[in-house]
């Protein structure tokens, strides 16, 4: 028996508007244009902004484990994380129990600035128009989304 999502025509296959990718791409650049400004009075970019949060979550990590939570790889992580120091945020040092490990922790100046992010959240939750439910549920499925990805070959 045939089913519904059958009946698409070939050439309805390529409308941009049916492209689940697209509507999370779209969504990625509007999530930027709100954080922003917002990241902006913190001197921070948002890949910054993540590292930050990971490390207010649990200071002192490696590079290897940010890099898996963020998914990059160190070669992208390691500039980014080399203006976070810069700007005084962390510092890099190697592990002294295993040299080849480089762990990162915040700085007094770090850890203040999270009291200044503190608003942050809310305001993207405002901004989304959603209830905190149905944020919930979209991440839920966002994340299950993702995973299937990756473990997609």
């Amino acid at each position: 028996m045939p089913r519904p999502e059958d009946d698409h025509k070939p050439d309805d296959a390529l409308k941009l508007g049916d492209f689940l990718c697209f509507a999370v791409y779209s969504a990625n650049h509007a999530f930027n244009r709100v954080y922003k400004p917002l990241l902006d009075k913190l001197g921070l970019t948002y890949p910054q902004y993540l590292v930050m949060v990971l490390l207010w979550t649990q200071d002192d990590q490696t590079v290897g484990n940010l890099g898996e939570k963020l998914f990059l790889e160190s070669s992208t992580l390691t500039p980014l994380l080399k203006r976070l120091e810069a700007l005084g945020h962390i510092k890099r040092s190697r592990d002294p129990v295993d040299e080849r490990q480089v762990r990162v922790q915040l700085t007094d100046k770090g850890r203040a600035l999270r009291e200044n992010a503190l608003d942050i959240p809310p305001c993207i939750l405002d901004a989304s128009g959603l209830e905190a439910g149905q944020a919930n549920r979209l991440l839920s499925e966002i994340t299950a989304l993702r995973n299937a990805l990756e473990r997609y070959k």
